[in-house]
Order: structure tokens, then C-alpha cells, then sequence
């Protein structure tokens, strides 16, 4: 039996991945998530990045957790056009990477209540919710804030329950779910593991992050005071109990890949990236446990 569960980092998709890939390899990375853009207008070919690594991870045996794109593709400019054409792309060429999962943001109409992007999001995002269901592909959204608010903001609706119940309302298919971490939650001052019981079948991927969130600041100075409440975390580090996130996970019958989310943590960060990185996957790897066979008879 395979691990149900596997444990990867992030990449980044630029000129230097094969010679990333390559050197964390022996870490013993089990997955990894292809992160294709962050708002960036020129992407790389992800057709000619499958044909330069996919060969190297198939003979390591690793697999691919979801292949990622980010920005607001319910921006009504070119750049917003581009990223829905490169999202069309990244369902037509998934099976390149032996991959279901296709993840970004939702987007969001700038500025306006969160109920006011679903029109947008329902014409932008069922076309490509029915196109990846033709494929097999599920459609997972990320569930950062970006610094928005529930009555405005400029990057991401999908960061709330509530907006989940209004987006799954809209596009009511079976393929679309959630790339859930639980920082974003703790972020917000929610709880994340009620939400992981009651969300768990719609998450598709995970962004393993964590975070510790500083009460003691929060109760002298404010959630908005001039102190951070909130660091994020890599995995190992913050506040969460991966024993129970995974168990959870388990109950709920993921199958899926915990990517890290690294490049955050504010101590393990720089020279100590890679450190922190191999600290977590090792930490969750734990929290996983090693899958034991039964006694045959």
C-alpha cells in the first residue's frame, strides 16, 4: 500500500527548477507543488516544463500535489485574460504531470463586498470547472486573504467559509474544493480544525504552514494595533497539532499531497530556508506516521 498521504514542498517554476528539483531531491521530498506564477504576465511553457522533469520525478517516484498559477483572474484587464487562458492550459496538460489538481485564487471583482464578485466568478470559473471535469481535474482554490477584508480587497474571495458556501452555491460541482492551510484561518482568529471537520471533503491540497498567533499582543494592543499578531509558521514550528490536522484528513478521505509552503517563517528564513523545509517535512512525516502492513493469515 501506498502512503495516502504525501508529504512535499513548493517550487517555484523558473529558468532554475531542474537544478532545484535536483538538489532537494535527496532530502526525501515525496510530492512536489508547481507554483507557476504569483501575479507574473509572462509564465513559463508548462508543457516544456513537464518534458524537462517529469522524467527526473518519475524515476525518483515522486509525484506532483497540484500545479499552481496566482493573481486575480477576475480582473477585467489583459493580465486577468492571460491567467484564465494559462488556467485553461493547466487543466489541458495536467495529466503531463500524472496530477487531478489544478490550484490559484478565485480572484475577486476589486474593492467590492465579497457577494458582489460571485456574478464574475461564476462566468469566469464554471467554464474552466466544466472543461477540468471533462478531464478528470479537480479545481482547488487557495484560501489566503491577500490583505482583503470581507468588504474589499484586490486579490482573493476564497479565504472564508461563508464565501465557500456562496461559491459552491454558484458553481454546484463535484470537482471544485479548497487548497486549504491553516494558517490563513488562525490569521483571521479561526479555529481551524472545526472548519477542517466540516470542510474536509471539499480540500483538494494543502499547503503545509502554520503559525503561531500572539494573544498576548492581540489582548494589549488590538487585532489591528501596530504590532504583528501573526507570524506564519513552517510546519513543526507554530501552533497546530499536525497529529490531529492529518488524522482529520484521514477521517474525511483525503488522499492528496501536504506541500510546505516555506520562504515564510521569520526565524527559519535565508540560510536556514532549507533547514526549516527539511525540519518540517521530517516533523509531518511523523505526525503521518510510516504505514505498518497487518498480519496475514
Amino acid at each position: 500500500m501506498e502512503q495516502d498521504i504525501l508529504i512535499g514542498t513548493m517550487v517555484k517554476v523558473d529558468e532554475h527548477i531542474v537544478d532545484y528539483i535536483k538538489q532537494i531531491i535527496p532530502y526525501g521530498f515525496e510530492s512536489f507543488a508547481l507554483t507557476f506564477g504569483h501575479n507574473k504576465e509572462d509564465m513559463l511553457d508548462p508543457e516544456a516544463v513537464a518534458e524537462q522533469i517529469m522524467p527526473i520525478l518519475d524515476e525518483k517516484g515522486i509525484r506532483i500535489g497540484a500545479i499552481e498559477a496566482y493573481g486575480n483572474p477576475l480582473e477585467d484587464s489583459v493580465k486577468g485574460e492571460k491567467l484564465r487562458k494559462f488556467f485553461y492550459r493547466l487543466v489541458e496538460c495536467a495529466h503531463l504531470y500524472h496530477t487531478d489538481v489544478v490550484a490559484g485564487f478565485a480572484g475577486r471583482v476589486p474593492d467590492v463586498p465579497v457577494p458582489e464578485s460571485m456574478p464574475r466568478f461564476k462566468e469566469v470559473w464554471q467554464p474552466i470547472c466544466e472543461k477540468a471535469g471533462e478531464k478528470n481535474v479537480k479545481i482547488a482554490f487557495e484560501n489566503c486573504t491577500m490583505g482583503g477584508t470581507w468588504a474589499k480587497g484586490s486579490w482573493n474571495i476564497a479565504f472564508n467559509p461563508r464565501a465557500w458556501e456562496l461559491m459552491f452555491e454558484a458553481i454546484p460541482l463535484p470537482n471544485i474544493g479548497l487548497e486549504w492551510e491553516p494558517t490563513h484561518q488562525m490569521a483571521q482568529l479561526i479555529d481551524p480544525m472545526p472548519q477542517l471537520q466540516e470542510w474536509g471533503k471539499r480540500i483538494f491540497h494543502l499547503h503545509g504552514k502554520d503559525a503561531n498567533v500572539r494573544r498576548d499582543v492581540i489582548a494589549k494592543y488590538g487585532y489591528n494595533g501596530p504590532e504583528t499578531t501573526v507570524f506564519h509558521r513552517t510546519p513543526g514550528f507554530g501552533d497546530c497539532n499536525w497529529v490531529q490536522i492529518i488524522s482529520e484528513l484521514r477521517r474525511s478521505g483525503f488522499k492528496g499531497a501536504i506541500d510546505i509552503e516555506g520562504w515564510h517563517d521569520p526565524v527559519y528564513r535565508g540560510d536556514l530556508e532549507i533547514t526549516g523545509q527539511v525540519y518540517a517535512l521530517n516533523y509531518l512525516k511523523q505526525c503521518r506516521t510510516t504505514f505498518v502492513p497487518n498480519p496475514s493469515f
